[in-house]
């Protein structure tokens, strides 16, 4: 409480006005705005994360029909999502319902944009139902067959963290040796000749439950957010590797299996059609920057 001076021998009233003097100064100080003048923190969040100057795409995946799935960055990079996903109430306003199946995904060819550079950040509200039976499921992805093409990954490990007999197609096996079930894992591809690089939060995300999750790279330090709050940070300087590789939302395949024949974008007759990274769940308002971002004001108690 701030202190009120009152000159020795005032009066019973004087010194009552004083005393509320000083509770009205201390509920300012409680409400009112910093000493810097700005606003308190629970006017300061966004209802939505909006679109800056080093916002490269946003996908908000509030489309009510069809299989466009519109960006609200600069680029315009629309995406194409497949015939097993399907509109649902988001966090804001809609979102994608992704399903267990190898044809629940959004896919969007390679842009150039999406290669990380100097310095990177993905992130996403999301609210899974299950964590997935086999390594993880990717929430956004640029995961390649070829080794030469992989880049980066945003994903939650799965249940079957360690079990060579029941694993997807192998390739995430490596990245999730140290992570636990439910965990968000942030894993790419390093610049130089190196293995991939794999990070965990500290805590697990929860089913049933929208959280907003988040990992950037600033070529030194990968931090790893959830609901706003850094929750893990790691060193491990270096560069994400550039590809050629695709992004995908909700799943990881072989985006050589894909066919536009027939009308939908979908797997084709020769691909696995069993869902192993299947996500299952609802995703909404992915975000990519070209800044390893460090506030996230808006998923503060989400």
């Amino acid at each position: 409480m701030r202190r009120v001076l009152v000159p020795a021998g005032a009066s019973s009233a004087l010194r009552t006005l004083a005393a509320a003097l000083a509770l009205a100064a201390c509920a300012s100080c409680a409400h009112g705005p910093s000493a810097g003048g700005s606003k308190p923190a629970a006017a300061a969040r966004h209802t939505s994360i909006e679109p800056d100057s080093a916002t490269v795409a946003l996908w908000r995946l509030d489309e009510s029909v069809g299989v466009e799935v519109g960006d609200s960055g600069p680029l315009g990079l629309n995406a194409t999502a497949g015939p097993d996903t399907r509109p649902d109430f988001g966090r804001q306003g809609r979102a994608r319902r992704f399903t267990n199946s190898v044809n629940s995904f959004v896919y969007l060819p390679f842009h150039p944009s999406l290669n990380a550079g100097d310095a990177f950040t993905v992130e996403a509200w999301i609210n899974p139902s299950d964590f997935g039976n086999f390594e993880d499921t990717p929430i956004v992805a640029r995961w390649f067959p070829d080794i030469l093409q992989t880049s980066w990954m945003l994903s939650i490990v799965g249940h079957n963290t360690r079990d060579p007999e029941h694993t997807g197609s192998g390739e995430h096996l490596s990245l999730i040796q140290l992570g636990q079930t439910g965990k968000l894992m942030f894993a790419f591809m390093p610049d130089d000749a190196g293995i991939p690089r794999s990070y965990f939060s500290s805590r697990p995300l929860e089913l049933n439950r929208w959280t907003h999750v988040a990992a950037s790279y600033d070529g030194l330090v990968v931090r790893i957010y959830l609901d706003g709050l850094l929750d893990a940070q790691y060193a491990s300087p270096g560069r994400i590797r550039a590809s050629e590789a695709p992004l995908f939302m909700g799943n990881d395949f072989d985006p050589r299996w894909l066919t536009g024949f027939g009308g939908d974008l979908r797997c084709g007759p020769n691909a696995d059609p069993f869902p192993y990274y299947a996500f299952q769940g609802l995703i909404d308002e992915v975000r990519i920057s070209n800044a390893a971002r460090i506030e996230f004001r808006y998923a503060r108690g989400g």
